[in-house]
């Protein structure tokens, strides 16, 4: 019974050696050649603190304290290498997993490993010095220009040749997971989230998305996308490019979604309540992503219903008849209908229809890339128990709305009180006002000075 302990004791000498062994062998003199070698393809300074070789559980090099770029465009903690041993005799040697820990990514270096692919795939093909068959990361950031994405872990299969094969990607706190799988030449996209909220543009917080597509090495289209968020639902499809800068055009379908959130969410400032339904039609395209709100072409029908506009009061502006700009108070309407266009930055609400019990009124009114508002309400209402249309003209900004009847509108109001007196005469003379400049001016006039 000897040589079961002889061998139980020389298994245990091995392993001893194989966990001392790192304290041996120093691989920090390798450290200047590979830091001038990936630099040299990045062309972004590298630094590496530390390479040391491990034995167990397998033979693995560990690298730590890695930063890419003169600011730190790209840092990790970790990266452990798993070699598969027989393949070091070989002409490619075979890296079986890479192990990343706490990687952080900014919008530059994603640009620069963007560049390195396509040069890398511009290349004539000759045999690969090293292949990789598995990736795993844990503890990644994206890093963009106003907001980060993550932390989320990454797994990813490559084949034979190098390319991408199966990747998942799941947030930490499980509230997204995305699969891409190949599909001949093209990648099939499956994107699920639940309470989960957008990293990037207005923070909307999706109940429920699901998103699936296809996906090439120039573009994506999206042909499902469902949505459940803020009481409603979205329903559509888009596309996406991104070889000659960023497009993105699309087609949606939105059912009673409550807009006071979404509202101050899209449009800072706007403070509009009720349930929306549109179907709106978009496109941009600009050369980086930051820049695609500014290039926006968005066009829709839409219909809002049991709602309030905030900070204006139609009905009140409408039968004061004074000079003085109104201001402040609300709107409560049953229904609200238009024509949106969204263009250059500016809104453009056309077609505008707004009913409640006590009000009606119609018109059209433009907003600028600075929220300054112009344009022209008519409501109807009742002035000494005579239906009278009286044009508002609008101005001042989204934060602080102006109506203010036109100038014709207050001189017919007075000279009707001055012959028939007040109320009767009010009425009439306004009435008049009213379809005089209608006739002659259609222009909102300038708001009085305050």
């Amino acid at each position: 019974m000897k040589w079961p302990k002889r061998f139980l004791i020389a298994l245990a000498v091995l392993i001893a050696l194989a966990a001392l062994l790192p304290l041996f062998v120093s691989l920090d003199d390798y450290i200047p050649r590979i830091e001038n070698e990936i630099s040299a393809r990045v062309g972004q300074p590298v630094t590496i603190k530390s390479m040391k070789l491990a034995a167990l559980p397998w033979p693995h090099v560990i690298v730590e304290g890695v930063r890419l770029g003169r600011t730190d465009e790209l840092t990790l903690e970790q990266v452990k290498l798993t070699p598969e041993l027989l393949s070091l005799l070989q002409a490619t040697r075979v890296i079986s997993s890479v192990e990343i820990d706490s990687l952080m990514v900014t919008r530059k270096a994603i640009d620069m490993i963007l560049a390195m692919a396509a040069s890398a795939g511009a290349e004539p093909s000759k045999p690969r010095a090293v292949r990789v068959e598995r990736i795993r990361l844990e503890n990644v950031v994206l890093r963009l220009e106003k907001t980060d994405f993550g932390p989320f872990d990454a797994r990813l299969n490559l084949d034979a040749t190098g390319k991408p094969g199966d990747i998942s990607v799941t947030t930490r706190d499980g509230k997204l997971k995305a699969t891409i799988k190949p599909d001949k030449s093209n990648y099939l996209i499956d994107v699920s989230a639940k309470a989960w909220t957008l990293p990037a543009g207005p923070a909307l917080l999706f109940d429920e998305l699901q998103i699936r597509g296809v996906a090439t090495q120039k573009d994506a289209r999206l042909d499902t996308v469902s949505a459940r968020l803020y009481g409603g639902t979205v329903l559509g499809a888009m596309n996406l490019a991104w070889e000659k800068g960023l497009r993105i055009d699309g087609k949606l379908d939105i059912g009673e979604l409550e807009l006071r959130q979404v509202a101050s969410l899209l449009s800072p400032g706007s403070r509009v309540s009720g349930r929306l339904s549109a179907k709106p039609v978009f496109s941009a395209a600009a050369p980086a992503a930051d820049k695609l709100a500014q290039a926006l072409r968005l066009e829709t029908d839409f219909r809002v219903k049991d709602g309030v506009l905030h900070g204006v009061d139609i009905q009140q502006a409408a039968t004061q008849l004074v000079k003085k700009a109104a201001t402040g108070g609300e709107t409560r309407f049953d229904h609200l209908s238009g024509h949106l266009l969204v263009a250059q930055g500016s809104r453009h609400l056309s077609q505008l229809q707004i009913a409640s019990g006590m009000l009606a009124a119609d018109g059209a009114v433009s907003i600028s890339p600075q929220k300054a508002l112009s344009g022209r309400i008519n409501a109807q209402v009742k002035l000494a128990g005579v239906g009278t249309k009286v044009p508002l003209n609008v101005s001042g900004t989204l934060d602080s709305p102006m109506l203010y009847p036109t100038g014709a509108t207050i001189a017919g109001a007075a000279v009707g009180t001055a012959i028939m007196g007040p109320g009767f005469g009010t009425s009439v003379g306004a009435k008049i006002g009213g379809w005089a400049e209608g006739l002659f001016d259609s222009k909102p006039q300038p708001a009085p000075k305050r």
